[in-house]
């Protein structure tokens, strides 16, 4: 079926269309829309769901955890400060192994108070034990929401979904939503085998010892890494499906790239534009964009990125006296390869607070890398006039 919605709509409808049983929402710019119209498809009777209503973010993601351990198919969504007001509450429901489904639309942090996109608030909690998947569209947001559905119980991780504040969240697109039926056949039923059960009384959340407490968190780690190729198989499923399929990484001129931009989330798009202007220009060009952050697709990024000239990184997020983190992970990353292999790695921060990412200033951090003038000690404050770099 076509339609025209916003992100937030798309979001709500693939909840409704995933038949989630326990909703928990606190309202907060500019998630809020996403809970609201779930909370009319509860009453209208459009959606089978529990809605229930909290006092804050973190006792939405307790209400989560409470419902999700009973075996429900859960989903709650929030921004900015609300992220990080759930941030202890977010390791107890990795640590618990629960498939909880939240959408988080892209804020940024305070102060000073903003109520516009930026990545600070997911990335800071990348390591919460959380599958992290950022989303260029619209229809990739109800697409990717469908499949962390599905994704989440297979592994039994709890995904965070992004997209961008207002410009996705509040923005129209024509988009493509399949038959409820071809989603229920699609959804495996949640089969969660620790889940409280009054015919089997359980203990959780119980104090773990020092000689268990690792082989706890090492199972986890085990998961993420067997997710990754649960992402590229549950990817292929819903591409037979649908026709629509995004991977772990989204290669755009990629083959002959000998400069290329590595982005995430709305810059991306712009970016494609860029890369076909300096393609005209005669500068070998190319975009990868980073879908999946966690759990972190090294291996495929080395395997894209290996042998290439020049690669900009462009982070939407700052780690504090050091790059960003994006730039941080992918040098990492890059590191395994033979030295011949290595291409020269620049990072470019932009965008933070809402600031427009622009084609022109797409185009400079290219050129200047192409150019040899970005310094490979100093991660680029883009758009910021040098006297305030000093």
């Amino acid at each position: 079926m076509r339609t025209v919605l916003k992100g937030n709509g798309a979001v709500a409808q693939a909840v409704r269309m995933a038949r989630t049983q326990v909703i928990c929402a606190y309202p907060i710019t500019p998630q809020t829309s996403i809970v609201e119209e779930l909370a009319e498809m509860v009453s209208s009777g459009q959606l089978n769901s529990r809605f229930i209503k909290v006092e804050s973010e973190h006792s939405s993601m307790a209400g989560c955890i409470g419902a999700a351990s009973t075996g429900a198919r859960t989903f709650t969504a929030t921004s900015s400060q609300g992220l990080a007001l759930m941030h202890e509450v977010l390791h107890w429901a990795a640590g618990a192994r629960l498939p909880i489904v939240m959408v988080n639309v892209n804020r940024g942090l305070g102060p000073g108070w903003s109520l516009w996109a930026d990545q600070s608030d997911s990335v800071a909690q990348r390591d919460t034990g959380w599958m992290q998947i950022y989303c260029q569209s619209c229809q990739e947001v109800f697409d990717t929401v469908i499949q962390a559905f599905e994704v989440s119980q297979r592994v039994l991780l709890p995904s965070m979904v992004m997209l961008d504040g207002f410009f996705l969240s509040h923005t129209c697109e024509d988009m493509d939503l399949p038959e409820p039926g071809l989603i229920d056949g699609f959804l495996h039923p949640l089969c969660l085998p620790h889940k409280i059960d009054i015919a089997k009384p359980a203990a959780l959340g119980s104090m773990v010892a020092p000689d268990r407490y690792m082989e706890f968190r090492k199972k986890i780690d085990l998961a993420h890494q067997q997710a990754l190729d649960v992402w590229r198989k549950v990817d292929s499923q819903w591409s037979a499906l649908t026709g629509r399929s995004y991977g772990l990484l989204d290669e755009y001129r990629m083959q002959d790239a000998e400069l290329v931009l590595v982005a995430t989330s709305t810059p991306a798009s712009t970016a494609r534009v860029v890369v076909d202007g300096l393609r005209e220009r005669g500068i070998p060009a190319g975009l990868l964009r980073l879908r999946v952050f966690r759990p972190f697709p090294a291996a495929a990024l080395r395997n894209a990125l290996g042998n290439r000239k020049k690669v900009v990184v462009l982070d939407r997020s700052c780690s504090y006296g050091h790059h960003g983190a994006f730039h941080q992970e992918i040098k990492s990353a890059l590191y395994e390869l033979r030295p011949a292999a290595q291409p020269e790695l620049r990072g470019v921060i932009a965008g933070l607070g809402g600031r427009d990412i622009t084609a022109e200033d797409l185009e400079e951090m290219l050129l200047r890398a192409w150019r040899n003038e970005l310094s490979e000690a100093v991660t680029w404050w883009n758009t910021l006039p040098e006297a305030v770099l000093r």
